[in-house]
């Protein structure tokens, strides 16, 4: 059996993964509805400050401008929203006795009132609390649809809530009675991170009971669809899981494989697919070639049965054969122009099939032999049990398929570009909030590296790009920041208007930097792929050379500022206006 610890463990983190799923669906929707009152209040500054850093969840700034806020101005509509936002940072900063205080303090006039009472329920759960919590959830289970939509509440997760509280309580008939109505009703709807947290918690809630046979079904469920999701912690959680299941069962083998998956899982089944998706896009490309074959071989064929006709219209007679022999000469003029043109065209398409071909298999071969290599070690220090050694030889192994994942990216996406079948669309785009948006995905790189990171793009900033061609060059523009910048540096992002009809945006490390001549290379049209200069660190410059090729799809201008050992900006120059006038 999983001992009382682990399975409080377990009980936590499935709390968490649901609370979180509901509130990065909602939280977006509550900083408009704070935005347009900061709006409404434009004297208000510390109110404007507060609400500024809130967005950028910068904590403690918010804390103290919203206490700022308190002491200077007495409006009544805006003493409930202050209260909420600081309520809702010290809850960030885990001071959840604070953040009930906060809490508190606003009244039952306030807009999202009901969503207050449901985070007092949360708090409540998160302290341990577990009957306050019950008071909370049930006060709030009682509220109409209405209400509870209008406040950006769910109920299925209030009804889940509930059930961990009883299960806490070792209530489990009432347990089991909320948790698998609230799986019901995500079995519905068929969302597959909550499904995986509320087949983890009845797991639990079974186990605890010692209903192995009922339990184990549902810990399998959660894995099968971990499998399947793109939410690393679940992943990471549920073969976690399935590793203390089968230490339990004394199934030692299946937990040491459970184990390693818990650190190389991340990336398996993504890069499966991005094989498939290159290998689908490299056949198409090759059909037009074929087919351009063929229309070449036409064209040369019709020529010379246009020679054969001039012949034979010159032997009817010499005044036909002159007019027709200048119209024949004419067309042959044209169709050897097309030839060439379609023969250069072909010539090139081939050079590059040829370099990424190339590409392809000279860096996935090393790969793949470094991660033989990497494992055959992992496997000589496994009877040792050297737990160091195995650490180090696993987050090299992701560390490999990191940057295999990359390439494949890139080769799909260089794939699609240079056989225009991918969509896009220039649309006017918020700077900040794609910067944002992108850089929140490499949170577990930067901190596995120590690295700070700072995004102070301005939030006014708008620019003139498609906005998944703009992700692509924002994410090859950090990964190289990343794997160039040394442990405890620092990654800026911030944009600039020195231009009339630009806006810069900048990604700045300052880290190994580059020499004057991989410079150039870097921004040169003439080279296909720039070489990697550190040898240590893995990288093609198939990333920069897609990153140049969409910058110019939107009109955009593209620059690097570097020196050796001193850090690196690479700025994109987005025009602020729309092409079509």
């Amino acid at each position: 059996m999983i001992n009382l610890l682990k399975l409080t463990l377990l009980i936590s983190f499935f709390y968490t993964q649901l609370n979180y799923s509901q509130e990065e669906k909602n939280i977006e929707l509550l900083n408009k509805e704070i935005m347009d009152t900061s709006d409404e209040f434009q004297s208000e500054v510390f109110f404007k400050k507060a609400v500024s850093f809130f967005i950028q969840k910068k904590w403690d700034s918010t804390l103290v401008y919203s206490q700022k806020q308190l002491i200077t101005s007495k409006i009544k509509p805006l003493e409930n929203f202050t209260h909420f936002l600081r309520g809702y940072s010290f809850r960030e900063k885990n001071y959840f006795y604070e953040s009930e205080k906060e809490y508190n303090l606003i009244s039952n006039k306030f807009k999202f009132y009901n969503k207050v009472r449901t985070i007092l329920g949360d708090l409540a759960l998160e302290q341990k609390q577990y009957k306050k919590a019950i008071t909370y959830f049930k006060e709030v289970l009682s509220l109409s649809k209405t209400q509870l939509d209008s406040s950006y509440i769910k109920s299925s997760s209030i009804t889940h809530n509930l059930g961990l509280c009883y299960l806490h309580l070792k209530k489990f008939n009432e347990s089991e009675k909320y948790l698998t109505k609230s799986l019901l009703f995500q079995e519905q709807k068929r969302d597959t991170l909550e499904l995986i947290g509320s087949y983890g918690d009845i797991a639990i809630l079974y186990y605890e009971q010692y209903k192995d046979d009922i339990a184990i079904p549902y810990f399998e469920k959660a894995y099968q669809l971990a499998k399947n999701s793109n939410n690393l912690n679940s992943r990471y959680t549920t073969s976690k899981n399935m590793a203390a299941v089968e230490e339990n069962r004394k199934d030692y083998k299946k937990a040491l494989a459970y184990r390693k998956e818990m650190e190389q899982w991340k990336d398996s089944l993504n890069n499966q697919n991005k094989i498939y998706a290159v290998a689908k896009a490299e056949k198409e490309f090759a059909v037009k070639e074929k087919q351009k074959e063929v229309d070449i071989l036409h064209v040369e064929n019709e020529l010379k049965e246009t020679q054969r006709n001039i012949f034979l219209y010159a032997a009817i007679g010499l005044l036909l054969t002159l007019g027709t022999g200048v119209y024949f000469y004419s067309e042959k003029i044209k169709a050897n122009k097309l030839i060439a043109t379609q023969k250069e065209n072909l010539d090139a398409l081939n050079t590059t099939k040829d370099k990424l071909f190339s590409i392809v298999s000279h860096d996935l071969r090393s790969s793949v032999n470094a991660l033989k290599t990497s494992n055959s070690s992992l496997l000589e220090n496994l009877n040792s049990k050297n737990i160091p050694i195995l650490e180090n030889l696993l987050q090299k192994n992701s560390a490999i398929v990191n940057g295999a994942y990359s390439l494949l990216d890139n080769l799909l996406n260089w794939a699609l570009l240079q056989t225009e079948q991918g969509y896009f669309n220039i649309d006017k785009l918020r700077l900040f909030f794609i910067t944002e948006q992108v850089s929140y995905n490499y949170k577990p790189l930067l901190n596995q590296k120590e690295l700070s990171f700072e995004n102070t793009v301005t939030k006014k900033d708008i620019v003139f790009a498609d906005q998944e061609s703009l992700k692509i060059v924002l994410r090859n523009l950090l990964d190289n920041a990343i794997k160039f910048s040394e442990p405890n540096g620092s990654i800026k992002i911030y944009s600039t208007n020195t231009e009339e009809n630009y806006c810069n945006l900048i990604v700045e490390d300052n880290g190994l930097g580059m020499s004057e001549a991989t410079r150039l290379k870097l921004l040169s049209d003439s080279e296909l792929l720039a070489k990697k200069e550190n040898e240590d660190i893995i990288g093609t410059g198939l990333g920069m050379q897609l990153c140049r090729s969409m910058i110019k799809k939107n009109n955009g201008k593209f620059n690097i500022e570097s020196e050796l050992g001193k850090g690196t900006k690479m700025i994109v120059s987005l025009p602020k206006t729309s092409p079509h006038g």
